[in-house]
Parts: C-alpha cells; sequence; structure tokens
C-alpha cells in the first residue's frame, strides 16, 4: 500500500492573506500585477513540491464612496495568469476560480480545457457560484439568484462543462492525411443538452485534454456547497477553524460523496491554513502585532462584511451582539463563512478582537515556529481530518519562501510530504484517476 502523503497547495490573495501585507516593510505594493512576482511565487511553491497555485477571483471592486481602496484588488484575470505561470513551471499545479453566476460553460470548458493542454495536464477549476453585489453590479446589473437556484444552476453548469470535455473521445484525433480523415468517425459528438439553465449543442472545439477532465474543485463549506462537492469535486477547499470542525467536516463530506455512488475518500479535502511565522513564537506574535497595527480599524471593518453586519454594531471588546448569534436568519454573505465566525462565537463567548486573533479571512490562523507549524499540520493529517492545506501565507513572496525553506523540510523528514513529484499532471500529484471517457446523453455523430 503506497504511503498517504500530504497534498500543500498555495492560495495567492495579491500581497499576502493579512489586510496589511501590502504594508509590510519587504512588501511591493504593486507587486499583484508584476510578473516577476508572480513568476517568482509559482517557482517558489514548485521547488517546494507544492501541488498547486491556488488562485481566488473576485471581478469586482468595492468602493466606499471617494474613500481610498484598503489594498489591492483581485486584478489579474485567473486563467490568464495561470497561462503565464504554465510557461515558467513544469509540474506545479493551477487552479484557477471561474463562477457560475455570470458565465457560460461553454467559454468555460473550453477555456479551461485549453489550460490543460498548454500546460501539460496541471489545470483545475474552482467552482464558485458568487454571493456578492458589487460583481453582479459589473453583469448587468442582474440580480442575485437565491441560494438554492444559484447552486441547482451551478450543478447544471459542471453538467454541460464535464459533458463538453466529453464531447470528443481519447484518441478522437488521427490526422490521417492520406485519407483526409482528420478523427476517427464518430469520435467526436454533439451533447445536444436542453436544460433549466443552459442548452447547449457542442461539441466542445478542443480536443479532450491531458488530464481527461481537468481537476475540479469546489470551495465553500453550506450544505448546498457540499453536495456540489461530494456529486462533482475532486478536492474542497473549505475553512475549518478547529481540529474537532475539520473531523466533523470530512466525516459528512465522506458519507454525502459516498451517497452519491463515489468512494467516500474521492474528494481531497484541503482547507485553508494561514499562518504568521518567526523564529520564536514571541517574533511571530510580534509580527502579528505589527501587521494587525497597520491594519487598524479596517479589520473589524472586514469581519463585518463577512458576516453580513453593519460594522456600527461590533465593538473590538465585546462579544458579537446576541441577536447575531441566535439567529437563524440566512444573509447575504458567504454562509459558510458566516457559520464558522458565528460557531466559534457561541461556542468560547470570543470578543470581536478574540475572534480576529483566531481566524484570518475566515481560515484557521496559526502564529508561532516553522517547528510548531508541521507539528499541527501533521496532527490534523494523522487524526485523518484532512488531506493537506491550501497554505495562506501573510506576506508574499516572504511568506511561502519562509514556508518553502523551513517547514517543507520537516514535513518531508517526518515522511509526511513527498521529496519530488512522482507524476508531472495535478492528478498525478493528487492521486487520483484519469476519468474514462463518458458518452454524453442522445449524443449524435458530428459529419
Amino acid at each position: 500500500m503506497t504511503q498517504r502523503t500530504l497534498h500543500l497547495g498555495l492560495n495567492v490573495l495579491s500581497d499576502g492573506m493579512h489586510p496589511a501585507a501590502w504594508q509590510a516593510p519587504e512588501a511591493d505594493p504593486l507587486g499583484f500585477v508584476k510578473p516577476q512576482q508572480w513568476n517568482h511565487l509559482a517557482k517558489v511553491a514548485e521547488r517546494g513540491t507544492l501541488d498547486a497555485i491556488f488562485l481566488a477571483d473576485i471581478p469586482g471592486v468595492s468602493l466606499q464612496g471617494s474613500a481610498p481602496l484598503a489594498g489591492p484588488p483581485l486584478s489579474l484575470d485567473p486563467i490568464v495568469l495561470l497561462s503565464t505561470l504554465a510557461s515558467q513551471t513544469t509540474h506545479l499545479g493551477l487552479v484557477a476560480t471561474v463562477s457560475t453566476a455570470f458565465e457560460e460553460p461553454y467559454n468555460v470548458a473550453r477555456r479551461i480545457a485549453s489550460l490543460d493542454h498548454l500546460s501539460g495536464g496541471r489545470a483545475a477549476w474552482n467552482v464558485v457560484t458568487t454571493a456578492d453585489s458589487t460583481v453582479a453590479a459589473n453583469f448587468s446589473a442582474q440580480p442575485h439568484l437565491p441560494r438554492e437556484e444559484r447552486y441547482a444552476k451551478a450543478e447544471e453548469f459542471v453538467d454541460v462543462v464535464r459533458a463538453l470535455w466529453d464531447s470528443w473521445d481519447d484518441g478522437a484525433v488521427i490526422g490521417d492525411k492520406a485519407t483526409g480523415h482528420f478523427t476517427r468517425p464518430g469520435s467526436v459528438r454533439k451533447i445536444l443538452h436542453r436544460g433549466r439553465h443552459y442548452s447547449v449543442d457542442g461539441p466542445l472545439n478542443v480536443p479532450r485534454s491531458p488530464q481527461g477532465h481537468p481537476v475540479i474543485v469546489q470551495a465553500g463549506g453550506s450544505p448546498a456547497g457540499l453536495e456540489l462537492a461530494a456529486r462533482n469535486a475532486d478536492m474542497v477547499f473549505a475553512a475549518l477553524g478547529t481540529l474537532e470542525d475539520a473531523l466533523d467536516f470530512t466525516k459528512d463530506l465522506r458519507r454525502r460523496t459516498e451517497a452519491h455512488g463515489r468512494p467516500a475518500d474521492a474528494v481531497r479535502v484541503l482547507p485553508g491554513l494561514s499562518f504568521v511565522l518567526g523564529g520564536t513564537e514571541a517574533e511571530a506574535k510580534e509580527r502579528n502585532d505589527a501587521l494587525n497595527a497597520l491594519a487598524g480599524d479596517r479589520r473589524r471593518h472586514w469581519l463585518a462584511s463577512q458576516i453580513g453586519v453593519d460594522a456600527e454594531e461590533l465593538a473590538w471588546d465585546r462579544p458579537l451582539p446576541d441577536w447575531l448569534l441566535t439567529t437563524t436568519q440566512l444573509s447575504p454573505a458567504s454562509q459558510g463563512a458566516r457559520e464558522i465566525v458565528l460557531k466559534l462565537a457561541r461556542r468560547d463567548r470570543l470578543t470581536v478582537r478574540q475572534i480576529l486573533d483566531r481566524i484570518l479571512t475566515w481560515h484557521r490562523l496559526f502564529i508561532g515556529t516553522p517547528e510548531q507549524l508541521a507539528d499541527t499540520i501533521g496532527e490534523w493529517f494523522e487524526a485523518g481530518a484532512v488531506d493537506g492545506f491550501n497554505l495562506m501565507p501573510d506576506v508574499e513572496p516572504s511568506g511561502i519562501e519562509t514556508f518553502v525553506d523551513h517547514v517543507v523540510p520537516i514535513l518531508r523528514r517526518r515522511g509526511q510530504f513527498r521529496r519530488e513529484y512522482k507524476g508531472t499532471t495535478l492528478r498525478d500529484h493528487l492521486g487520483l484517476e484519469r476519468p474514462a471517457h463518458r458518452f454524453p446523453d442522445r449524443a449524435s455523430e458530428v459529419a
């Protein structure tokens, strides 16, 4: 039996995960649009034999009147950026976030398959449904669908994309110059999808890609999101605050996955892990305190936006309002993120300041030494709570450099992480099989 080893990805938001990352002494405030910084990040991640680099996306900017922006936005299109990084790397997986709310299945299927071909089988699509009104206003100001409807639409969207990826057989292209047959007869088919939200004939104009299907990732923790993941995903990017939460989450996901007729462990669970590292605990805490001081009240406003309340309702050194702790009313904010915060606040009766000392961008926050970080990563992994983590350093590129130089060697010595890549595709890294070709229903041959 092959020894189980960690899966580690790098999740990059502009200059780092801390809201004051761009203000750190070593940071370049314009690094988020400079190819040199992105190329460097990808090469460091590959030097550390990480599974993938993961790019979020919010196609919009929230403005508060004429007030200056609090930090760099997520500016660069993930697929354009990852196409550039594909040329700078040879093994690193490339995960692009694309929303089902403001796209069309054909375009997404084509772009992700194109990235898979151009990278030699390293592409992944992170499926999100988007609940940001700022974003909606950039797409003909269409109102957001109710949560259940958004996920129903996403399910159909993914079905269409997967059918399009299968609209070409493996080995369809024969390029027979003598007969003039470019493809084998009957090897390229229409999908003729007719659904509630989409009508797509197909076939895709891109042959079946090196991975068969690029890896599908789902980010979110709501029940609807978990169902989407259990049915379709190869990896879940979750937000889990404690080991107990992680054990419960993974058990629930495994149960749901099996209920959809898939192996219980078919989905890799990689929660986000934010961290601030120092040579000693005191150094790490001092670094975190300095960043918090630079961010100031922006942290409180960020928390308010994440849980869907007005910032004036949150006082630094008081618990969350009682009405919020007891409410069952849904919020326009991310349901998964909101529940993480509320569960933590209810359980330990934390003040706003204490909440923000435990989470960073609603993911678990670790502050300490490389040895201690390796310990906690190993603890969750050995307990079977996770398959690995999406790493979210406080400041880039220094954060991932420190992790690769000081944490990865510890994990390797303990036999918990690879010393070299064993394959070339993202599916190879994740230990996932290449999907067998599925003939679309009502297929018809293309002449």
